[in-house]
């Protein structure tokens, strides 16, 4: 297969994935003597940390995606395909793509991470990651289908397991799902749904650890727990959760919740390329690099963002699977390439931790800064600051301080739509059938 990438005499990298971490390295090869080969299975990026909030209708689709084409536009070196990367040839400096082969000088892995299900296949089977905008779409989908079916069943538990929701894992994504829904029962579904009881909708939180928000101080933790009490979330705190069969959710303690709503945000794995070496490939399911960001064993192979590993006595488990070592580690490499090419020293990274942050809903939000720490409305604005300025494109920017400011002044969520058939009663069973016969698709 021809995929049309013309030869240059320039050093070609070739960039797998473009997420935080491909995103910004090929951004900033711009105006370099390199030519930038960028491969991604979607043809946009996906901000992530807004995924949430598509799920729980506050925002559009389009809102937190921007297609690559679109970004790169005007840099002329770049070329952008769409297509999957299974394999890596590092003997001879190829990839295997769904759209042919690929020679590179230089390899980047910037493929992020997948949905950790713990080897849980009943659970892979019927819980809802929060990892794609697939993902989102099918649960908005799940929420709205199943409040519609609710409202045509007169038995009592059957009817609320359509309207009850378990979330599973208390770091910021099961926080700020549990904390929308809360909304979403108190300002919209009352409306929407008037023949309901409301007060039969229950929202169960579990966390494995002691506390929430484990990767913050534990003021944060403790905070963000009360935040969600006012809200009436049900937080329950060092428990997990044993098996699932789509209507039963069975804890490690023996206790039972009865949902046709589990939503899963309790773990994430490396999702790394097949053809490294095994001594490559650590802990978590990611690649090993050293301080350059250089996989272990390899001299032109690269990893960035929530696949590398970079393992040192600061990092003993590697950097956070967040956005700003991603975006870090992107920049960095940047430079280090164009002094490989150059023949100059390599820098080593260095993360610069400025701080994490989770919101709980209106008015609610925990911030970590390097020399303070905020909670309440203070930290709620700081948190939709950060996240506006981080969108990728104006329009997008624009697009969803105006859906904030709406739903603010009108305690309203715009985009209560069922899009396709992701998320419904057949899409579910499929979903889940596929994955118990071991023939999963991807999400």
């Amino acid at each position: 297969m021809n995929n049309l990438i013309t030869e240059s005499k320039r050093p070609r990298v070739v960039i797998v994935g473009g997420g935080f971490g491909g995103l910004k390295l090929a951004q900033s090869l711009r105006n370099t003597a390199t030519e930038v080969v960028l491969f991604d299975k979607f043809n946009h990026h996906t901000f992530q940390p807004l995924l949430y909030q598509v799920a729980t209708s506050g925002l559009e689709t389009s809102a937190i995606v921007y297609p690559f084409r679109k970004n790169f536009g005007t840099q002329s070196n770049l070329y952008f395909r769409l297509g999957e990367v299974s394999k890596v040839y590092p003997n001879e400096n190829l990839i295997e793509t769904s759209i042919g082969k690929v020679k590179y000088d230089y390899l980047v892995i910037a493929t992020g991470a997948d949905t950790n299900f713990y080897g849980i296949k009943p659970v892979e089977a019927y819980a809802v990651p929060m990892k794609t905008i697939q993902d989102a779409i099918r649960l908005r989908n799940r929420i709205i289908s199943n409040f519609e079916s609710a409202l045509l069943i007169e038995e009592e538990e059957n009817r609320n397991s359509y309207i009850d929701f378990v979330i599973v894992g208390g770091g910021p994504t099961g926080v700020e799902i549990a904390g929308a829904l809360s909304e979403l029962r108190s300002h919209v579904f009352p409306k929407d749904y008037r023949e309901l009881n409301l007060k039969e909708m229950d929202i169960h939180l579990i966390e494995a650890a002691p506390r929430l928000l484990n990767g913050m101080t534990e003021k944060a933790g403790r905070d963000a727990e009360k935040f969600l009490k006012e809200m009436n979330v049900q937080v329950h705190t060092g428990k997990s959760v044993k098996t699932y069969d789509g209507y039963t959710v069975t804890l490690n303690t023996g206790e039972t919740f009865i949902s046709r709503n589990l939503i899963w945000a309790a773990g994430v794995k490396g999702n790394p390329i097949a053809g490294l070496n095994t001594e490559a490939i650590v802990g978590g399911n990611r690649i090993k690099v050293d301080s350059y960001n250089r996989v272990s064993g390899y001299e032109n192979i690269f990893a960035v963002g929530d696949v590398a590993a970079m393992i040192t006595e600061k990092t003993p488990k590697g950097h956070p699977m967040v956005a700003p070592p991603a975006i870090q580690q992107g920049k960095l490499l940047a430079k280090n390439l164009q002094n490989l090419i150059h023949k100059k020293p390599l820098k080593a990274f260095e993360y610069k931790d400025q701080g994490s942050m989770a919101t709980i809903g209106r008015n609610r939000a925990v911030v970590d800064l390097k020399k303070a720490y905020l909670a309440g409305w203070i930290a709620w604005l700081v948190w939709m600051f950060v996240h506006l300025m981080s969108l990728v494109g104006f329009r997008n920017r624009v697009f969803v301080f105006f859906s904030w400011l709406w739903s603010y002044l009108s305690y309203d969520k715009s985009n209560r739509l069922i899009i396709g058939k992701l998320g419904t009663q057949a899409d579910d069973a499929q979903k889940a059938r596929q994955t118990l016969e071991g023939d999963a698709l991807p999400h």
